[in-house]
């Protein structure tokens, strides 16, 4: 049977982007549980600043207290060496840095052009070699921009070209806005598979206009066989309005099982999972709300 790989981006990607901060426990309550569905390729934190990214406080925490489970690995974003040193001292495996293929986002978005981020990665690329820990590459916008529209699919493959050449295993290409459909999605796995080897490429949608699951689609069909998701479809994109989450795990994996694709994961347990952190994040606000009103004067506000 043909086979996919999930990555599992709902305790990272998909957290740092809802308004509310969990406590640690409950973000090693997510992880645990998706883990126990049969995901073998977890997101679990990120060490950024908690100034920038209150949601990803902690992530070394998370990552310390999580409970070795054999051929389950967990990952972490870092945006530089500081980020990498960080991981490793919480014992991590894996990291994924992060570019863009739009020149706005990625000043909008960690605050230098292009060619400085993927500057600012070679260090970065070079300690985790010497250090054993795999690297994967995002790029982000690779459909269109929030920013400046439409981004031109050679920027795109030469994004993607040198996180590969860099040292990525494996570069996932995000529609961060949700913006693409399946003939652009063809488009886009054809111009990279031209540079980048079709196996080192995964496919990450958004669900803004209802394209994510079609999309996948579209990318499976062109040979592309690991797509990142997010239990619930939790996240999106702080720079885009109304953009809404990453594709759900849940949808995905309902897709490969009347595919006959093996994915290894259980969807009622999956399902499980995501009704623990709607829960979760259910009890946040509501408590956020009933703080709020318990203050002097809040029922005038």
């Amino acid at each position: 049977m043909d086979s996919v790989r999930l990555v599992e981006v709902g305790p990272r990607d998909g957290l740092q982007n809802e308004a509310r901060s969990l406590p640690v426990e409950t973000r090693i309550g997510l992880i645990e549980r998706l883990a126990a569905s049969g995901l073998r390729r977890i997101e679990a934190g990120a060490f950024v600043s908690p100034r920038w990214v209150p949601q990803m406080a902690d992530s070394d925490e998370v990552l310390r207290r999580l409970p070795a489970r054999p051929g389950v690995v967990y990952s972490a974003l870092v945006p530089n060496l500081e980020g990498l040193d960080a991981a490793l001292r919480a014992g991590c495996r894996e990291v994924a840095v992060f570019a863009a293929a739009s020149e706005a986002f990625s000043r909008k978005n960690i605050n230098c052009s292009i060619d400085e981020s993927l500057q600012r990665f070679q260090p970065v690329l070079a300690k985790a070699r010497e250090q054993g820990v795999a690297v994967r590459g995002y790029v982000s916008c690779v459909l269109g921009c929030p920013l400046s529209g439409a981004v031109p699919l050679a920027d795109v493959v030469r994004v993607s070209r040198d996180l590969y050449a860099m040292g990525c295993y494996e570069v996932s290409l995000g529609d961060t806005i949700g913006v693409g459909t399946p003939g652009k999605t063809r488009e886009l796995i054809q111009a990279c598979a031209g540079e980048v080897p079709l196996s080192a490429l995964a496919g990450h949608f958004h669900d803004t206009y209802g394209m994510a699951v079609a999309n996948v689609h579209a990318a499976l069909e062109s040979g592309v066989r690991v797509f990142d998701s997010s239990v619930s479809g939790l996240g999106g994109c702080p720079y885009a309005p109304g953009a809404t989450g990453n594709v759900a795990s849940e949808e995905l994996v309902y897709l490969c099982n009347g595919l006959g694709l093996a994915s290894g994961v259980d969807l009622d347990a999956l399902i499980e999972a995501g009704r623990y952190i709607d829960q979760a994040l259910q009890r946040s606000t509501a408590s956020r709300v009933a703080r709020a009103m318990s203050r002097p004067g809040a029922e005038q506000q």
